[in-house]
């Protein structure tokens, strides 16, 4: 079996389904576990690299308007590699390729059509959603007892953080991305909830939405976490400070109490693959100010 995928989270669970040496391709955003970045990547992407948050929204908007595509398939790879399988999504076009571009890939490569290539478009939402992916991936791949087990186990460990109640629950800001505002969606609100924490805006299973000031002001959260879409912890990290520079923001209860964190939302968040479990440990440690040695995270001062 031959098969590309091209998103993260597709390339994390086919490895976490032993399917790894089965990989001929990957998405150029694809990083884990690391020797899938040695692999050749069929994709990439119409946004600049190194642009400022405020920079990339503007270019993704453009791009929107005018009806172009994100992100690109390499034709001539595909029709070389012939996979027989080709893993996409169907949950957000600004984040990865989604199926309408690899129907018009494979419209323009009939060989690769011919070879009866199966496509598998995701498309979890929440906690739910990604076992429902991992059970997608593992029909067509003949490895449903593997994904079972994968699937007990998240199941089992969500579980456990949901049944460890907090004396307060915190609300909690989870800042997708800083400028313009926009709130966690999609699997984020689940994340807090099973951690024992409010998310104050965000609601499972729906899409990360655009807010302003005057609305964070408002509803001044306990705790704010930096988790801008697909950036690492130094990343956050930096935003997390600019933000902080702000003087609107120094009035936020979370800013007096240092309760701003940065997260690896590259890892845990931003992904619908098995790590947001990982990720919601480290939320459930944030929310009991119990974090010394947990990795991914970091307080703001």
């Amino acid at each position: 079996m031959k098969i590309i995928t091209l998103l993260p989270s597709a390339t994390e669970i086919v490895c976490d389904l032993g399917l790894q040496k089965s990989l001929i391709a990957v998405s150029h955003e694809c990083d884990f576990p690391i020797d899938v970045t040695l692999l050749p990547k069929i994709t990439s992407s119409i946004i600049s690299e190194n642009l400022s948050p405020i920079q990339i929204d503007a270019q993704v908007a453009k791009a929107v308007r005018n009806n172009d595509v994100i992100y690109k398939i390499n034709g001539d790879l595909l029709s070389k590699l012939k996979p027989n399988v080709i893993i996409t999504q169907g949950i957000c076009d600004v984040c990865a390729v989604d199926i309408g571009t690899v129907r018009e890939a494979m419209f323009l490569l009939p060989e690769i059509v011919e070879s009866e290539v199966q496509i598998i478009s995701l498309s979890g939402k929440n906690f739910s959603g990604i076992l429902d992916d991992i059970s997608k991936i593992s029909v067509v791949t003949k490895t449903q007892n593997k994904a079972e087990c994968l699937k007990q186990k998240l199941i089992n460990d969500w579980q456990q953080l949901r049944q460890k109640k907090l004396k307060i629950k915190p609300s909690v800001l989870m800042l997708e991305w800083p400028e313009p505002f926009y709130y966690g969606g999609h699997w984020v609100p689940e994340m807090v909830e099973v951690a024992g924490g409010f998310d104050v805006f965000g609601q499972a299973g729906m899409n990360s939405a655009c807010c302003d000031f005057a609305e964070i002001q408002e509803k001044d959260p306990d705790i704010i976490i930096l988790i801008a879409c697909g950036y690492s912890l130094e990343k956050n990290e930096k935003l997390a400070k600019d933000l902080l520079k702000d003087p609107l923001f120094k009035g936020l209860r979370a800013v007096t109490e240092n309760r701003v964190w940065a997260m690896d939302s590259n890892s845990y968040c931003s992904r619908p693959s098995p790590r947001i479990v990982e990720g919601a440990k480290k939320l459930k440690a944030i929310f009991e100010n119990n974090t010394d040695g947990v990795a991914g995270i970091k307080r703001i001062v």
